[in-house]
């Protein structure tokens, strides 16, 4: 077993103070950490100390100028950051701090990769006190997204934070209120944005190929089912299942609603057309230049779960109307619903995904790409297209991470900034919304609210448990 002792202190003492980190100095008290890695049954516990003067902090370089940062969620992406973080700390190009998880299994094997001297936390909070962390990589359940972020940016670190960005309107709101008032820079991981050939994919649109592009159709599989449910049971003994729930309301622990299966729920995830979706419609606005855009009304019909705990839509159909410029967007997320991939030739990049992306429709003719997130895969029409004279260029990526150290360095705005990653959770939360109220909905972007109907807008926010809210 996996042990852990912060300070004096363990999460569970922080349970009764405010959650709120606008003085992070004050409500966290300095720690201190002893790291017990479990080996082969037998426990090695030791304290470790992280020398100041070798770390990067806010205002100041550390050894080389690196950046310094922490890992909050290392299961699932989590551990593929931290993995892709370790070996950049190999090259010399970063330092790693600390990791934090909830699930002390989880942790100890992102402390055995992180190396030894990476500090270790269950709770979160004990790293955002800290100075010598520039920046926090968040890749929690989707329910912790807005609250993590908020409080990163109000202890001054930057945030790489999984997608989808939030699980609310008033979370995102309060997300971009908070980067913004901090200044620092926010990459939310809708990578499909930086891969190779979704630059491709860019670029041959914004020069006209297919023409005036009026609609996108976008398209995904079901939901999955739960169709063999379990009964609630005690979490396991190594899950601090409060601290994992958070700002959820108190629900007893279930094998089939943690650790991954959370997406299935409308509560905690919200179907696949907030955990894909993310990525292909966040494809779709940076390539239709709409960032910063939205509908003006959003309608869905779809099929709920016949049983079992999981309630988001398993096949679904979300239609947005855009005005000024005129187009549509559609979310179809049903059986055998993408065109087959198309077939690619040796030493090309196989579609290892191709049940997912979208169609682009123009006057002049369709545009096809698979995927929308570590892997794009662009129509050979676009690989394969030469730009003439003149041609419009588009941004291209150095990669999602490098895009980020950019940002953090120069200040310069990331290819998927938090404004642009809320409108396109708000996609994804406003087809939900439209799906379970069974009407069309209608969005005024501007006040980024939902107009018209009051119980809709209702359900723009949801209250938080104590004392993990906003």
């Amino acid at each position: 077993m996996f042990g852990l002792i912060c300070g004096a202190k363990t999460s569970h003492d922080l349970k009764g103070k405010a959650f709120t980190m606008s003085n992070c100095r004050t409500r966290i008290a300095r720690r201190t950490v002893l790291k017990a890695i479990g080996t082969a049954g037998a426990a090695v516990g030791f304290p470790h100390f992280v020398r100041s003067q070798v770390l990067a902090a806010a205002g100041r370089a550390g050894a080389n100028d690196k950046l310094t940062f922490a890992h909050i969620g290392v299961g699932g992406m989590g551990r593929g950051h931290l993995s892709d973080m370790v070996s950049r700390m190999k090259r010399g190009e970063v330092n790693i701090a600390a990791v934090c998880d909830v699930d002390e299994e989880r942790l100890g094997r992102a402390s055995e990769m992180a190396g030894k001297q990476a500090d270790v936390y269950r709770d979160y909070r004990y790293i955002l006190e800290r100075k010598d962390i520039d920046a926090v990589v968040i890749a929690t359940p989707d329910h912790w997204h807005a609250l993590q972020t908020v409080h990163a940016a109000e202890c001054g670190k930057h945030v790489y934070v999984e997608k989808p960005a939030c699980c609310t309107i008033e979370e995102g709101k309060a997300m971009i209120a908070a980067a913004k008032k901090a200044k620092i820079a926010v990459q939310v991981g809708s990578q499909g944005r930086s891969q190779p050939e979704a630059y491709l994919a860019h670029r041959y649109l914004v020069n006209g190929n297919i023409g005036h592009i009026d609609r996108v159709d976008c398209y995904h599989y079901p939901t999955p089912v739960d169709d063999k449910p379990v009964p609630d049971t005690d979490p396991p003994a190594e899950l601090d299942y409060d601290l994992w729930l958070g700002p959820m309301r108190w629900r007893p622990y279930n094998a089939h609603c943690c650790h991954g299966t959370f997406r299935w729920m409308m509560e905690s995830g919200g179907g696949q057309i907030r955990d894909r979706g993310a990525h292909v419609m966040s494809c779709a606005m940076w390539w239709m230049g709409a960032d910063g855009t939205g509908p003006v009304s959003v309608e869905a019909t779809g099929t709920a779960p016949a049983k079992g705990m999981w309630d988001a839509a398993v096949d679904m159909k979300v239609t947005y109307t855009f005005k000024n410029p005129d187009w549509i967007l559609t979310w179809n997320q049903h059986e055998n619903a993408m065109p087959a991939a198309e077939e690619r030739k040796g030493g090309e990049a196989k579609i290892e995904r191709p049940g997912y992306g979208a169609v682009y429709r123009g006057d002049k003719g369709t545009f096809t790409h698979w995927g929308g997130d570590g892997g794009t895969w662009a129509e050979r029409q676009a690989r394969e297209w030469k730009p003439p004279a003149g041609a419009q260029e588009v941004y291209r990526s150095p990669g999602h991470k490098e895009d980020w150290f950019e940002g953090i360095k120069t200040g310069k705005k990331t290819i998927m900034n938090i404004e642009a990653a809320v409108g396109v959770s708000n996609l994804c939360v406003l087809g939900n919304l439209a799906f379970l109220l069974g009407r069309k909905i209608e969005w005024d972007q501007a006040k980024m609210e939902i107009v018209n109907d009051e119980q809709a807008r209702r359900m723009m926010g949801r209250p938080q448990r104590y004392p993990y809210h906003l």
